[in-house]
């Protein structure tokens, strides 16, 4: 459909062509969720990390796979959709032989809950906005760094380079975040997450050439990576098999919600604020990501001291 829209030039048929590669990639978010169903609960987060861990790929074939098929047809880009679509028709083939063991889920046991009573529990609460915030954040900042690039003289060729990098440090350190979660916890690890979204701040604030943007947008897909694995395994604990539909969608609806106003209020933003003033008004929503896990670390270890008193 999108190579259709740019054969016909038409801006309906590119529109609608991408609106399903969005809902392609809606269903493919929850990959994640099913590995960790399927996996023991000391190698839930390397399962979530090692699924994530597939973005490496897209950060390094994807741009040569577009440029590629650019001018591949007279009509510039609509071979570059036409790959896609092979390389989603090889995805399928894959999934097709995938055998997932069922879940079994107790009927004997506690009906489910409505999904407001989920909702409502501080962990859930905390993961979900911790995972906000690092989608929220992530999406800003990056939507935002090639206008600002461009505006302060660098050419696209830079801005791509920069974006790659970015990608690169959104997924390569999936291959370990699992295990750092294993070891040092999951807040722990959200909360270095937020501090690495803070040095993202830092990095942009000296300055705007390449070094700062680079270094920016590195810290920034690294932050990303850590509160996105580290959210998806905390909420993983608050829920039943039974509730886990209404858990995970609810979860995803609104972290892409966020990540969709971010996106949309990105270039109005950059606009009236500038690279560093966007970049400075962000700490305060790490901040506040920063004392939710902080209090819900401290809440835990409260309870956990009541039971070993009791006991």
């Amino acid at each position: 459909m999108g190579a259709a829209g740019i054969w016909l030039s038409s801006l309906a048929l590119l529109g609608l062509g991408t609106f399903l590669i969005g809902a392609y990639q809606a269903f493919a978010q929850f990959y994640r969720f099913a590995a960790a169903e399927v996996a023991s609960e000391v190698f839930r987060p390397r399962a979530i990390s090692f699924v994530l861990a597939g973005g490496i790929v897209a950060a390094l074939a994807g741009p040569e796979l577009g440029r590629w098929g650019g001018p591949l047809l007279s009509a510039e880009y609509a071979g570059s959709f036409l790959i896609l679509s092979v390389v989603s028709l090889l995805a399928s083939g894959v999934l097709l032989g995938l055998r997932v063991p069922p879940l079994h889920i107790e009927t004997t046991g506690p009906a489910a809950r409505p999904l407001q009573a989920i909702m409502a529990q501080p962990t859930y609460r905390v993961a979900l906005f911790g995972a906000a915030t690092g989608y929220g954040v992530m999406i800003l900042a990056m939507t935002a760094t090639p206008l600002a690039m461009v505006h302060h003289h660098h050419d696209l060729a830079d801005a791509s380079r920069v974006i790659q990098a970015h990608v690169l440090g959104m997924f390569l350190p999936s291959f370990f975040t699992g295990s750092l979660i294993a070891r040092f916890g999951v807040l722990r690890i959200m909360l270095t997450g937020v501090a690495l979204l803070a040095g993202h701040i830092v990095m942009a604030l000296t300055g705007t050439g390449f070094g700062s943007f680079a270094s920016a947008l590195v810290l920034l897909g690294v932050g990303w990576n850590f509160l996105y694995i580290g959210g998806t395994t905390l909420l993983t604990e608050t829920y039943t098999p039974a509730e886990r539909a209404r858990a995970q969608a609810a979860n995803d609806l609104t972290i892409f919600a966020v990540g969709l106003t971010c996106s949309l209020g990105a270039g109005a933003l950059l606009q009236r604020l500038g690279w560093q003033g966007l970049n400075t008004a962000l700490l305060p929503w790490l901040a506040l990501a920063a004392f939710a896990l902080i209090w819900l670390g401290v809440s835990r270890r409260r309870i956990t001291r009541a039971k070993t008193a009791r006991a």
